[in-house]
């Protein structure tokens, strides 16, 4: 029987440091997936590697000897330091434990920032590539579909993708409810703290292609511009680019507001009065309060965020409790059709010895009616199929329901002497089959009694 291993690290088990060793190893020339073929006793693999993780799933028939055999991977052929304390970073979960959490992660409750929507794409990549490397076959493919599926639903049956839980990116969701959508929008970042960096990010991440830097220091506004394709322009200028600006995010140190009312009440008329949204990280403000009483603009400051944040901090873990108890159903699913593939192999048999006699003593029969014409002989093979099938439908149910108890090995020896399935012991001959018929004959005359 296979066994399903996760083996790897993220962002609690190891600090950033040790993980950009372990990436940048995994994504030398030698790809971790070609190299499949010189492990024993692994037999699927799937690998992937985030900013924030790093993780094998395979499966493997000796769970030590697997194990070993991808830490020896890691050590050896992707070229890990071997000073790398290796173990003690890592984590291991073993089959149920191992497909939960490749749920969790696909539905995003294992990531940093839980719900964001990258790891779904992320995983999906390191699928294609374990498929373009031909290392997932039956299990693997399965899991990894199913995987799908089930962040699918999470997305459809909670809310977990929409509450943000940090300030640059609870700005960046005000933002799409204010305008919808913001990829063609324009956004104005003033200052380049950090804050601001994290928030044009988080636009770049929603397709915004169209930014400007306006920063007193023309160094770190180039840089800026630079990181995010952005343009760049004179600090004196900012309150100019007001009238095609969309979305500004102001992140400076100045002690008085840099944009009053009337800055903004002017420059709105020039616009007419499309909507103007501002993001006020700087604490003292950048932007004066009184500037929201213009109609069609929009200011949120810090407090106004963090007060968004605290809400949805509480929504999302409500949600992730409902997204849980959904990834818990669906690895018991999968446990069930893991099990039924135990009964597998004798179902296999029991439907190739069917259609061997089937195919037998349809031979038998043509040869007894020489004159049948095609369209004669096809429905008789369409005829002892569809018996067939029948005859084999509630016993083949019957096992595959019993796959999933502790009695499994007894039904399966049970099934394979009923249908006379031992080695060696194919189907009967011709003096069997009288000696059964006649056999029938005495039971049949003693029931009638």
């Amino acid at each position: 029987m296979s066994h399903i291993i996760l083996l790897g690290m993220n962002h609690k088990t190891a600090p950033v440091e040790i993980r950009e060793q372990l990436a940048v190893a995994c994504r030398k020339e030698v790809n971790p997936l070609g190299m499949l073929p010189n492990l024993e006793h692994v037999e699927e693999l799937v690998f992937l590697s985030t900013c924030n993780r790093v993780e094998f799933l395979f499966t493997c028939g000796a769970i030590s000897e697997g194990i070993s055999e991808v830490k020896a991977l890691l050590r050896t052929h992707v070229g890990l330091p071997t000073s790398l304390p290796l173990d003690s970073y890592l984590y291991v979960h073993k089959d149920l434990e191992a497909v939960k959490h490749l749920f969790m992660v696909a539905s995003s409750l294992d990531s940093m920032v839980v719900g964001e929507p990258q790891i779904l794409g992320q995983l999906k990549e390191a699928y294609r590539f374990a498929v373009e490397f031909r290392t997932v076959k039956t299990v693997l493919n399965r899991l990894m579909h199913k995987a799908f599926s089930v962040a699918k639903r999470v997305r459809t049956e909670t809310c977990i993708g929409s509450c943000a839980v940090s300030v640059s990116y609870a700005a960046v969701e005000l933002a799409r409810k204010i305008f919808g959508q913001v990829k063609d929008k324009r956004v104005l970042l003033i200052g380049a703290g950090e804050m601001a960096e994290l928030a044009a990010d988080h636009f770049l991440r929603q397709g915004v292609r169209s930014m400007v830097v306006a920063n007193r220091t023309l160094e770190r506004s180039i840089e800026l511009a630079a990181r995010f394709n952005a343009e760049t322009v004179p600090f004196d200028s900012l309150l100019e680019e007001l009238k095609t600006t969309d979305i500004v995010v102001s992140s400076t140190g100045a002690r008085e507001p840099i944009i009053g009312y009337r800055d903004v009440k002017a420059r709105m008329r020039e616009r007419r009065n499309r909507p103007l949204f501002f993001i006020d990280i700087a604490v003292p403000r950048d932007i004066d309060p009184k500037v929201n009483e213009i109609d069609n603009v929009y200011v949120y400051d810090i407090d106004d965020l963090q007060g968004v944040i605290e809400f949805n901090k509480e929504e999302r873990l409500s949600q992730a409790r409902t997204a849980e108890h959904i990834i818990d159903e669906e690895t018991i699913k999968f446990r069930n059709w893991m099990e039924s593939l135990s009964a597998v192999p004798t179902i296999v048999s029991v439907r190739e010895k069917a259609e061997r006699i089937r195919q037998n003593e349809v031979r038998k029969t043509f040869s007894q009616l020489p004159d049948l014409n095609d369209r004669e002989r096809e429905a008789i093979e369409v005829l002892t199929s569809s018996i067939l099938k029948k005859l084999l439908h509630d016993p083949i149910m019957f096992l595959k329901r019993k796959a999933q108890r502790d009695s499994l090995a007894v039904y399966m020896d049970f099934t394979q002497q009923l249908f006379n399935l031992i080695e060696g012991m194919d189907e009967v001959d011709a003096p069997q089959a009288e000696n059964e018929k006649a056999d029938d004959q005495v039971f049949l005359k003693a029931a009638k009694k």
